[in-house]
């Protein structure tokens, strides 16, 4: 039997807009999507000699076909023409789910990368089209760092990371979002926080952390936020303790702040777990 092992970082959108409806069905997303250090750890078993598992331990994951690992999975064989003789995959999560946090995205990519480096069948272009077959945030798992994402999250260009001393503080109120449903409400009322994509550009170039904060934006949050009050609760308290600025990621429910410095950070924290019980520090990377 063969273990492999993969770390899948969770992901946090610096800024998401939506362009339009395309004719696919799909939307035109223009995105600045960093990776973090809250990450799940993925266990691989290859040749077990028994049926597909997938296993995380969390009721709300499904465990079967209708996990992203198993369908990355059988995405990776199908294209390689091979077979694993059995494949267990375990998941330790610590990203939540529902959160806009692309976890079962990036644990996705995680099973594509450790496949692709057991196997070596394809090139990193080649893995990104694989997991644009398993969901739309794959690609960018896959690619990870600081990055624009346009598309459907697919086309991705390199940018400048994040200065090395700013920390996120992330909370997770007890809320879930249905993204499709999001999606038709945008469509019928279009976008009404537009975010500044070049001046976000521009400020990751520059280095410049006060401007970073000051344009994060989320073309989601108003339509979120006007649903469940807790998400400016949550802002607030957090840009009251010193954050440069606050936002919504994907289609929520984390509401996660940008601070100078972990110890701003903490201190956001304390002030933070009034409000919600589940807390995270993390860093780019």
């Amino acid at each position: 039997m063969i273990v492999l092992q993969e770390s899948a970082p969770g992901k946090l959108n610096l800024s998401l807009d939506i362009l339009g409806k395309r004719p696919d069905g799909y939307h035109e997303l223009e995105m600045v999507m960093i990776s973090v250090s809250l990450q799940d750890e993925l266990t691989l078993e290859l040749g077990t000699d028994g049926p597909w598992s997938v296993s995380c331990g969390r009721a709300d994951i499904p465990d079967g076909p209708e996990n992203l690992c198993w369908k990355a999975a059988r995405v990776f064989f199908d294209a390689a023409g091979a077979e694993p003789d059995g494949l267990r995959i375990s998941v330790r999560k610590q990203i939540p789910a529902q959160a806009g946090m692309a976890g079962g995205s990036s644990d996705a990519a995680a099973v594509l990368r450790a496949l692709n480096r057991h196997y070596g069948r394809f090139s990193a272009e080649e893995l990104r089209a694989l997991g644009l077959q398993v969901g739309s945030d794959v690609p960018y798992c896959l690619f990870g760092g600081t990055a624009l994402a346009r598309g459907r999250g697919e086309l991705l260009t390199r940018l400048p990371p994040l200065p090395e001393q700013l920390c996120f503080l992330l909370a997770k109120p007890d809320f879930a979002v249905s993204t499709p449903a999001l999606f038709r409400e945008i469509d019928a009322s279009g976008v009404t926080a537009r975010p500044d994509t070049a001046g976000m550009l521009r400020a990751l170039e520059a280095q410049d952390a006060e401007e970073i904060g000051a344009t994060l934006q989320n073309a989601f949050e108003p339509l979120v936020a006007a649903r469940y009050p807790v998400v400016e609760t949550l802002r607030s308290s957090m840009l009251n303790s010193g954050a440069l600025g606050s936002r919504l990621t994907g289609t929520g429910s984390v509401v996660f702040g940008l601070y100078r410095d972990r110890s701003s950070a903490e201190r956001g924290a304390q002030a933070l777990r009034a409000l919600c019980p589940q807390v995270w520090l993390c860093r780019a990377i």
